[in-house]
């Protein structure tokens, strides 16, 4: 079993007239912190540890136990935002639950203090209304991504849209007109299809905003193996080869490191 460490996220500020604890500390702003420790702590695991929780006086403390692998990790992302007051770098999860603390505190004045605990070693980072914790926009452009997948569910009371499970990103929410429904004369849940969306991404890492899908195109799924495709691109690369050795680019391939 891993090894436990500490995290812990105080608030501090003032409820009505009073200092902020345990009893006028509201479900929802536990909920709001629930919401955002799995993107601070394991932004890219779909199966994250246990993480157990309890709540102390002092103003209040949030206090989770958490995997020391994790807490490692982020001791070491945290010190980098206040070196760089940047949060650009981070994950985007990370960067956004970042984002989200900060617009807590400017709206509702708290401070957030977070601490890492890990053996004897302990590290402690502040956001308050004074710190302006947000990704810069310009690093974040508009681009035209493809996913292909099974379309799990579609449509939507207020917002329509469609969740589509991929195998390498798991299920991302592609924001759709109800248009598109209202002129499909077929169910689409259960089956496979790809899209076509716009999307925010990251123009130095590539990574994009997952809550910025929006629908483009669909385009029919249809996986099969094409053998005419396949012989052509065979016979045409096959007169590059002519004059080369296999054996000699393999062997300038490998290095020496079969010698």
């Amino acid at each position: 079993m891993e090894t436990k460490g500490i995290f812990e996220i105080r608030v501090s500020g003032n409820k009505g007239n009073e200092p902020l604890n345990p009893e006028n500390y509201d479900i929802k702003e536990i909920r709001t912190i629930f919401d955002n420790i799995e993107d601070i702590l394991y932004p890219s695991q779909k199966d994250r540890p246990t993480i157990s929780y309890s709540i102390e006086e002092g103003s209040v403390k949030n206090i989770f136990l958490v995997g020391t692998q994790a807490l490692i990790g982020l001791t070491a992302n945290l010190e980098v935002v206040r070196n760089q007051d940047s949060i650009d770098f981070l994950e985007l999860k990370t960067a956004q639950a970042i984002e989200r603390i900060q617009n807590i505190s400017y709206s509702k004045n708290y401070s957030f203090e977070l601490k890492t605990v890990v053996g004897e070693k302990e590290f402690s980072f502040e956001i308050n209304p004074k710190t302006n914790f947000k990704r810069t926009l310009d690093l974040w452009v508009d681009a035209e991504l493809y996913f292909y997948g099974e379309i799990t569910n579609a449509g939507g009371k207020n917002k329509s849209n469609i969740h589509l499970n991929t195998e390498e990103f798991g299920t991302v929410i592609i924001e759709t007109p109800k248009e598109f429904f209202l002129n499909e004369d077929k169910n689409l849940v259960y089956r496979k299809y790809g899209f076509r969306v716009t999307a925010k991404q990251n123009i130095d890492s590539g990574e994009f905003d997952k809550s910025s899908l929006k629908y483009v195109q669909i385009i029919p799924f249809e996986p099969k193996f094409d053998e005419d495709y396949l012989n052509a691109l065979i016979k045409r690369s096959r007169n590059k080869w002519q004059d080369i050795n296999a054996d000699e680019w393999l062997r300038d391939l490998r290095g020496g490191y079969d010698a």
